[in-house]
């Protein structure tokens, strides 16, 4: 079982989606995000890299997909619902932009999706603690100072 799930190059997420996200993977949800491994915005890049410890540390599961450039937006629930739209996880899309996900559940199309989503994540690399903590002190430094703009993103 997958969910939720979540492919976009924007992962900067607000207090409430970070707390429910963290709370869904304490409660023993299978909580797993894909993030491009190069994303189209740096800044932006920059900033979610600052939410990796926030999210592992949780048990929420990172992964960069490698294959390519993605910016598909989709979260499968319990196997029995899909969306898919243009929302981020990020204050802009949520609340300033007019963007929205269409929930599905027809079996054969989320069998589809997940079917897509288990394919991606097996191109995609593990995220560990170190993906950050290990980086050289000026990146680190650049991202904290990214996050400040979080709210802005």
């Amino acid at each position: 079982m997958l969910a939720p799930v979540d492919h976009q190059p924007y992962f900067v997420p607000d207090d409430a989606i970070l707390r429910a996200l963290q709370a869904a993977a304490l409660r023993g949800v299978d909580v797993r995000i894909q993030l491009p491994d190069k994303a189209d915005n740096r800044v932006v890049e920059l900033a979610s890299f600052t939410y990796y410890e926030d999210m592992l540390n949780y048990g929420v599961r990172l992964y960069r997909y490698c294959n390519r450039f993605m910016h598909q937006k989709v979260i499968l629930v319990d196997d029995c619902v899909t969306g898919v739209g243009t929302v981020n996880l990020d204050n802009r899309s949520l609340y300033l932009k007019f963007e929205a996900t269409a929930l599905v559940a027809d079996p054969a199309f989320v069998r589809q999706v997940e079917a897509m989503l288990i394919e991606g994540f097996e191109s995609s690399t593990a995220v560990e603690c170190a993906h950050f903590s290990n980086r050289p002190l000026p990146f680190r430094i650049a991202s904290r100072i990214a996050r400040l703009a979080s709210p802005l993103l």
